[in-house]
């Protein structure tokens, strides 16, 4: 599997800086807030919203997203082990009580939501940390009831994704959380090859399938191939097409039922490797291949760098290109499927 220390988030010296103290607006104080009637977004809730990390990267105020872009959705990154079994926003960051939680109010109170991922590239992943689906299931449903939830992302990646009794784990323990919580919108993202899911990611649906597990959206990466220059566009849509084809033979599905079964999160600007480079146009490219076969699930990492780089600004804070500040975020807010 290929690295990706920017996408899978690695620790730098911002998270304890004082950097993720931007995004918070001490609005509201409970985790429970109610939504605003006034919420604008059309898609449903996981549907959409790019990767908003709160650990590096100068994190922009998600409320002055939200009034600049039109947006309302956001994912949430990334949930992480304390080094067992109990879940923390980084692995380091109380459940609630904090930035995490801060920031989730604000949008909330602004007429938004978010959908929280679990895992990442590193880390210590709870899959791997819980021995058993019951335990990781109890993990996964801590969360959810934290932030009455109504979508979660399991970003399965690294050891947790390459280890076939883990990939088991998090297929049985997210069969457990969909019975306990109707209505709940599931989301898997995994890597891929430019032409669709390796033998790991292939498992993991014929995994998901057997089990009779309704994921609402199995979601490739498709960046960081390591093949030099390559098309964007036309490899995540390559890469798309091949998911969709691993989906509707597991589960038996028609290719159009498949397409409305799986969804793709990129990378905006520069990606991790030489010769990648996503850009605007080839991102609203993605965008109406998407329009065009109703896809579950449509995202980016990440907010944090969607503006162009300053003299002196961190890599994983910008996107390397020559951009408008959120273009990626305004191009996201027009899709709801």
């Amino acid at each position: 599997m290929h690295q990706l220390p920017r996408r899978r988030h690695r620790r730098t010296l911002a998270a304890a800086t004082g950097l993720v103290a931007l995004l918070t607006t001490g609005a509201v104080t409970t985790a429970q807030a109610t939504p605003s009637p006034h919420t604008t977004a059309a898609a449903a809730i996981g549907q959409t919203g790019p990767y908003l990390y709160l650990g590096w990267g100068s994190p922009p105020k998600a409320t002055d997203v939200m009034s600049a872009t039109g947006t309302s959705q956001f994912t949430m990154a990334f949930m992480l082990s304390d080094g067992g079994c109990t879940p923390k926003w980084d692995g380091s960051r109380a459940l609630t009580g904090g930035t995490d939680q801060s920031t989730i109010n604000a949008i909330r109170a602004a007429g938004g939501d978010v959908t929280v991922s679990f895992g990442g590239w590193s880390g210590n992943k709870l899959g791997e940390k819980c021995s058993s689906a019951s335990a990781l299931a109890a993990a996964y449903q801590k969360v959810i009831d934290a932030y009455r939830l109504k979508a979660i992302d399991i970003d399965i990646e690294a050891s947790e994704f390459e280890n076939a009794t883990v990939r088991q784990r998090v297929i049985d323990a997210l069969k457990t959380v969909k019975q306990k919580n109707s209505g709940l919108k599931v989301y898997v993202t995994f890597g891929t090859t430019t032409t669709g899911p390796d033998a790991n990611g292939t498992d993991l649906v014929k995994r998901g399938a057997k089990a009779g597990l309704d994921v609402d959206g199995w979601a490739v990466m498709p960046f960081d191939f390591g093949q030099g220059s390559v098309d964007m566009a036309a490899a995540t849509k390559s890469a798309v097409d091949g998911l969709k084809n691993t989906v509707a033979s597991a589960y038996g599905l028609s290719s159009d039922a498949a397409y409305r079964k799986v969804g793709f999160s990129s990378m905006n600007g520069k990606t991790d490797v030489a010769g990648e480079t996503v850009t605007l146009a080839n991102f609203n490219s993605m965008i109406s291949y998407a329009k065009s076969h109703h896809l579950a699930r449509v995202s980016f990492w990440s907010l944090n760098r969607d503006r162009k780089c300053g003299s002196g600004t961190d890599a994983d804070a910008c996107s390397g290109i020559n951009q408008g500040t959120y273009d990626f975020t305004r191009a996201l807010a027009g899709y709801t499927g």
